[in-house]
């Protein structure tokens, strides 16, 4: 199977899939974020993998929504592009979350905005010490979405979340292990090695056991985040229509600090 804008590799019994437009520091756009729900599905259906590992190439995770993407369509509808990623990546946070098998997020590097949610919805985050997060919906004048409320409430607590929301502050890799965004932090160096440690020893477990497991912990909040998903939908659709997020796109494309109106 070849793809454009992924890498999907597999070594015995655990399937890593990479998500490869560094220049864009893999940005999610229409292109990786089918790949990647093609490779999901792969791994599903493939009772010979037993482990997933989900990380990134160069120096990002992944920065979230594809700005360059979302401009194309600034000066017509610029909804549309929101709309036409939010299904394919609603889709990939329920398989994540529907996978039989483990997930790993091995964060490489920085991420932001859908890439948090992405790493968020997996069952281990494996960190590089050289990671950092940020929020970035609110400072490009739009809102949450892919379950990042949830997964942030969940995880880091109402306050936390509020603090992200509202400040957009960027946090290290110990502040986020701190927060319990992240379960292990390693240098670089040592990102591969623990990486496949934990990977194997994941795949020589009770795989099954693993399966009913993680459905029982989904049982207790999936029909939250099914809920939450549609919310954040119409929220971030909502923002994509304000003068505010007209402003982002411009400022960032400009480099500068927006000036924004709240309208």
């Amino acid at each position: 199977m070849s793809f454009k804008e992924i890498l999907f590799s597999r070594e015995g019994s655990v399937a890593t899939i990479t998500l490869n437009n560094p220049e864009r520091f893999n940005a999610l756009g229409p292109i990786i974020s089918s790949e990647l729900l093609s490779a999901l599905g792969v791994c599903r259906e493939d009772r010979g993998i037993r482990v997933v590992v989900l990380t990134g190439s160069g120096k990002a995770f992944c920065s979230g929504g594809d700005i360059s993407y979302f401009e194309q369509f600034a000066s017509s509808d610029p909804s549309e592009p929101v709309r036409r990623l939010l299904d394919p990546l609603h889709r990939i946070v329920l398989e994540i979350r529907q996978m039989q098998k483990p997930v790993l997020a091995v964060i490489n590097g920085a991420v932001s905005g859908a890439g948090m949610s992405l790493a968020l919805a997996c069952d281990l985050r494996l960190c590089s010490s050289q990671a950092r997060f940020k929020q970035a919906y609110t400072s490009l004048g739009l809102a949450p979405d892919v379950g990042w409320s949830l997964w942030v409430g969940l995880l880091a607590g109402f306050s936390k979340a509020a603090e992200m929301v509202f400040l957009d502050p960027v946090y290290n890799a110990e502040q986020a292990l701190a927060m319990g965004l992240v379960h292990r932090v390693v240098g670089p160096e040592k990102l591969a090695e623990a990486t496949l440690e934990l990977a194997v020893q994941l795949a020589a477990g009770a795989t099954r056991s693993f399966a009913i497991a993680k459905a029982d912990l989904n049982h207790a909040f999936l029909s939250l985040l099914e809920h939450q998903l549609e919310v954040e939908r119409k929220g971030v659709l909502d923002a994509s229509l304000t003068s505010d997020y007209q402003e982002g796109l411009k400022a960032f494309r400009a480099k500068r600090k927006p000036d924004y109106k709240g309208c």
